[in-house]
């Protein structure tokens, strides 16, 4: 059976973030792109993307199809390869390129049992936390925390990227904790270079948090070191901290909000993936189904809630 392409347009718009960037990808003009959706839509009796003047953003029922179909769709196109003898057992060179601190934490973990199921795969891992050209510099698959995948490439939505914002315990206890978004404008703010402004949600609300970070850094990793060590308040990846939030070593500000939910770990490659890129990528989702970072804040927030 192939994949339905209804299913697949409707995918591709969502990760492409358009409508003009998802017929590109396509091959379709916009005004095509939108007929079907509409028409899809209708087939299923129910509306599926919110279109706004600036981006498209999938209703609860279409968040959960595309959640759904993002793990079908690649499942169908390698069962249909297996039984036409198209996919070969993983072997030769494999690049991948993904955020060094990612990487460390998520990645390097299960790279032994990958090389152990996998043993003609020659890995290669190339990592920066700067986007990387995937043809020019022949990367294979790139591992990407991002809310706009490439037009042009295949994006797999591996897993979320929830934001929070924390502190250690000595910040808190010498500072006073804020109990109101607008409140951290009297704290000092640890971010990366362009990390700021911070957008915050909680159900049906919305804050922006102006300022500048208490310490100028280009890197990531050293906000996360200062937000550890005591000098301010960051908004930080789960992934990032979710083991300093289970062992106490950082504690949850303003635990009602989060960071905006646009950001999500994809893995990038071409529309034509090699044996290994696709090993490699489903791999990586099995590992990560769930995110083990959110098991480790959903265990903190119990023990809190035991506490109290």
């Amino acid at each position: 059976m192939s994949a339905d392409p209804d299913h697949v347009l409707f995918v591709t718009i969502l990760d492409t973030g358009s409508i003009a960037a998802a017929a590109r990808t396509l091959g379709m003009s916009p005004a095509m792109v939108s007929k079907r959706l509409a028409r899809f839509e209708h087939r299923l009796g129910a509306r599926l993307i919110e279109r706004t003047t600036r981006r498209l953003h999938p209703t609860p029922v279409g968040a959960r199809l595309h959640a759904d179909l993002g793990a079908i769709l690649p499942a169908l196109a390698a069962a249909e390869a297996r039984v036409t003898g198209a996919v070969a057992a993983p072997a030769g060179p494999l690049r991948i390129a993904a955020p060094a601190s990612f990487a460390r934490l998520h990645i390097a973990p299960h790279i032994g049992d990958f090389l152990r199921d996998h043993p003609a795969v020659e890995l290669e891992l190339s990592l920066s936390d700067h986007i990387v050209d995937l043809a020019a510099d022949r990367i294979d698959c790139a591992i990407r925390i991002t809310a706009h995948p490439p037009a042009g490439h295949v994006a797999r939505r591996l897993a979320g990227n929830r934001r929070v914002v924390c502190a250690s315990p000595a910040y808190l206890a010498e500072h006073g904790e804020p109990d109101t978004p607008a409140a951290l404008a009297r704290h000092r703010l640890l971010a990366a270079d362009g990390q700021l402004p911070w957008t915050l949600l909680r159900p049906t609300r919305r804050a922006q948090i102006a300022g500048v970070s208490h310490v100028r850094t280009n890197s990531s990793e050293i906000v996360r070191e200062l937000t550890l060590a005591g000098v301010g308040i960051a908004l930080r990846s789960l992934w990032d901290v979710g083991d300093a939030l289970a062992a106490g070593r950082l504690v949850r500000v303003l635990p009602d909000w989060e960071g905006a939910h646009d950001l999500a770990i994809h893995a990038i490659h071409n529309d034509m993936p090699r044996p290994a890129v696709i090993a490699f990528v489903d791999h990586l989702a099995t590992r990560w189904s769930p995110p083990p970072w959110e098991t480790l804040d959903s265990r903190r927030a119990s023990d809190q809630i035991g506490i109290n």
